[in-house]
This record gives structure tokens, C-alpha cells and sequence, in this order.
């Protein structure tokens, strides 16, 4: 089942997302597949479980269509839940970064070349695993989300102004996008 995408200015989206427990959530491996069949759904490499309304810590990636740069990313799909970040090293590296839930808006971000990680599988297995690379910048990316943070934090002050209208127009659902979505500020009842 694809989920709508919630929108730029919807408050889940700035929300911290909140931990799960394996109890609380029997059908997890459904809604993993659906959140990889909404990300698939509208071209992504991820998806964070804010992204379609629900705050709660889990995101799924996949960046296999990186493999061409970095080979080790092949058939690199996976689900995280409840991670947490225990450290980002590394230089600093630029990347032009887009969101679902912020489309037709790309911008240059800096993040760290290496993430290590703990959390689970959906499975409930425990991991504690280091990603580098685009792998680390997609977990990031999403670890974001989970976190209540956009890639347009990390812009400069002068890059915010400067998208602030199509942030704007995003909300009020003032885009053309193939997939669905959900849209905060959009006017009801036509």
C-alpha cells in the first residue's frame, strides 16, 4: 500500500519521533514494505516514518542506484528502527540533496563521510553497524527525519530566504509532483 507523502510544513515533520516497541507494532514487516513501496513509488533512495504521518522512528533506505559510484551499494536496502547515531567522523563532503517530502527544492549539503549506527532490523535483531559514503549520507538524511530536521536546516540563512516562496508554495501544495501527498496550508473544499 503507498502512503501519501506529508508535505513541507506539516508539524510531524518537526516533531521528535518516538521510540517503538517490538510488542507495540506486530505487523512491522507490512509496514516496512509499504513504506519501501511509497519510497519506490515516488523515485527515492529513503523514507522516514514522519514522511507518511506516523512519528515514530523508522526509516527505510535503498541505494542501490548508487552501485555505479560505489559497488558495495548493491542491493543495499534496509529498514532501520530506533536508531541513534553514536558518531559521525570523517572529512565533511557536498552533496546536492532532495526530499520527498520538499520536491523540485535540491540544495548542497555538507555531512560527514562516515556514520556508525545502532538499531534494529525488522526483525527486532540489534545491529551496531559503521556506513561511509552515499550509504552514510542517506542514513543521515533520513536519521533527520526521526530527529524532526530538514536538509533546509543545514542551508545558510541566505539559501533559506532565497527558497523560502517555493517552501511556501510546497505547503499550499503549489507543485506538480507524480506521486501523492498530503499538504498542510492546501485549501479545502473546493
Amino acid at each position: 500500500m503507498k502512503y501519501p507523502i506529508v508535505a513541507y510544513g506539516d508539524p510531524v515533520l518537526r516533531r521528535k519521533a518516538t521510540a517503538i516497541e517490538a510488542d507495540e507494532y506486530p505487523h512491522i514487516k507490512e509496514l516496512v514494505e509499504n513504506m519501501y513501496e511509497t519510497m519506490y513509488g515516488a523515485r527515492g533512495v529513503g523514507l522516514a516514518a514522519p514522511q507518511v504521518g506516523m512519528s515514530m522512528r523508522l526509516f527505510v533506505v535503498d541505494a542501490t542506484p548508487f552501485d555505479d559510484e560505489e559497488p558495495e551499494l548493491k542491493n543495499f536496502k534496509k529498514a532501520f528502527i530506533n536508531a541513534i547515531i553514536l558518531d559521525e567522523s570523517g572529512e565533511e563532503w557536498s552533496f546536492n540533496e532532495g526530499c520527498l517530502s520538499i520536491p523540485d527544492i535540491r540544495e548542497d549539503v555538507a555531512r560527514k563521510s562516515t556514520v556508525r549506527l545502532s538499531y534494529y532490523d525488522e526483525d527486532w535483531k540489534h545491529h551496531e553497524e559503521t556506513f561511509s559514503g552515499m550509504a552514510a549520507r542517506i542514513i543521515q538524511h533520513e536519521y533527520d527525519h526521526i530527529e524532526g530536521k530538514l536538509f533546509t536546516d543545514k542551508l545558510s540563512p541566505l539559501r533559506k530566504r532565497l527558497i523560502e516562496k517555493k517552501l511556501n508554495d510546497i505547503s499550499k501544495g503549489a507543485v506538480d509532483v507524480d506521486y501523492r501527498m498530503k499538504f498542510p496550508a492546501a485549501k479545502k473544499g473546493r
